[in-house]
């Protein structure tokens, strides 16, 4: 029998730096999986090799990203998560210090498998603080985490393109392994024990992560949501090297992470959203990062211009959507948390593996829009994923969109040793 979380009264205050602590963690972590995105012109100098060749980096990174958080994300609720979140950072900081080694192009892929699969600490920190904390600070929590989860996405390539043009692609990944190892060490000491919330064996909890998909429907929803906006999202930053670097305006790839520098400003808003939720509901904060997303592409849509309006429309429009992609995962965050507390672990392994799976197919289908279409075809893309997750939010019944509330009278279980 699930265990009824205990009444918010009983709940021990959290430390006031713990969730910023938990949201630097998160930027650095999931920073491991993106910075690599960066060094490919640079690996592929190194080593004598196709560009396309050393961009298999990056892409067995995020693959192994996807498979950690199916395999291992639900060990969350199975087994104490600050010494396994601690493990998976050693483990990480070690593969990272491998890939700066690697004497060959096959070792460095290998070791940056071994990076994606254990980069998935932000997905057991964010169900962690969540169990943390009152319902009534939920959405606000979780966006402090997600505004750090989304710097470090946007940051990285930042980091690792003026790093690795400064000191060689081998410098991001042993400074990025140094970092990490220091976050091990510091998340051991600051982050409190919490008991397992389930003793299942580990063949069920990846069975229930499939089947809750299912018998949920807000965790249905949520993810399909998520899946089209982010979609849109990875489309439109993917092409984005395209446009910049390309005839129309004859930048070099230092200008995308200039543009990923300004959109990482909205990282500061996640925050905010959080207390949108709480305040307003997860399903009405829904619906304003769909409408955001439409207009976010009808405004990068004059980018195609080429000139310095257009360049214009591309910072304000990638400002807008970066804003309702992150304001819309920490309202979906907050409704699948709150569905059950002894599972969030397993429902957010079913949710983050559709939101990435959404996000892989919306960079497949950004650059085929692109070579098709141009940058018009991209922004149409983005539109039509906005609208697809709009006719979700839609056509709902009423009843479960109203069956979301703004504030619960429920929180996390579990027993906390502090």
């Amino acid at each position: 029998m699930p265990r009824p979380d205990p009444p918010t009264s009983s709940v021990p205050p959290l430390p006031r730096r713990l969730p910023l602590i938990m949201a630097l963690a998160c930027g650095v972590s999931v920073a491991n999986v993106y910075f690599p995105q960066a060094l490919t012109p640079l690996i592929a100098d190194s080593f004598n090799v196709a560009a396309d060749s050393a961009a298999t980096v990056a892409t067995v990174t995020q693959l192994g990203y996807a498979a950690g958080i199916f395999f291992l994300v639900p060990l969350g609720d199975r087994l104490p998560r600050r010494p396994l979140i601690t493990v998976l950072l050693a483990v990480t900081a070690l593969a990272l210090l491998a890939a700066g080694l690697a004497p060959a192009a096959s070792a460095l892929v290998a070791a940056g498998a071994v990076v994606g699969v254990a980069t998935v600490v932000p997905q057991l920190l964010l169900p962690m603080a969540v169990g943390l904390v009152g319902a009534d600070r939920r959405g606000a929590v979780i966006g402090t985490l997600q505004g750090g989860l989304i710097g470090g996405i946007l940051l990285a390539r930042t980091f690792g393109g003026t790093l690795g043009e400064q000191l060689g692609w081998r410098a991001p990944y042993l400074v990025a392994a140094v970092l990490t190892m220091l976050l091990a060490i510091v998340l051991r000491t600051a982050l409190p024990s919490v008991g397992p919330a389930a003793s299942d064996r580990f063949a069920a909890l990846l069975a229930a992560s499939v089947r809750m998909l299912r018998t949920e429907p807000d965790l249905r929803r949520s993810a399909l949501l998520q899946a089209a906006l982010f979609g849109g999202f990875s489309a439109a930053w993917t092409a984005l090297v395209l446009l910049v670097t390309g005839p129309r305006y004859g930048l070099g790839a230092q200008a995308v992470g200039v543009l990923a520098l300004i959109g990482a400003a909205s990282m500061f808003c996640a925050p905010l959203a959080g207390r949108w939720v709480d305040r307003h509901g997860a399903d009405r904060v829904n619906l304003w990062c769909v409408l955001a997303t439409v207009a976010a592409a009808a405004v990068l849509a004059v980018g195609a211009a080429g000139s310095w309006l257009g360049l214009v429309a591309l910072v304000v429009g990638l400002l807008l959507l970066d804003l309702a992609v992150q304001c819309s995962q920490v309202a979906n965050q907050a409704r699948i948390f709150a569905l059950r507390s002894e599972i969030r672990s397993r429902l957010n392994t079913a949710y983050m593996t559709c939101s990435f799976l959404g996000g892989s197919a919306g960079s497949w289908l950004g650059i085929r829009a692109y070579a098709e279409v141009g940058w018009p075809g991209v922004c149409a893309l983005m539109a039509a994923l906005a609208l697809l997750a709009l006719t979700a939010y839609l056509v709902a019944p009423r009843g479960q969109r109203s069956r979301t509330p703004a504030v619960s009278s429920e929180v996390q279980p579990g027993p906390v040793a502090r």
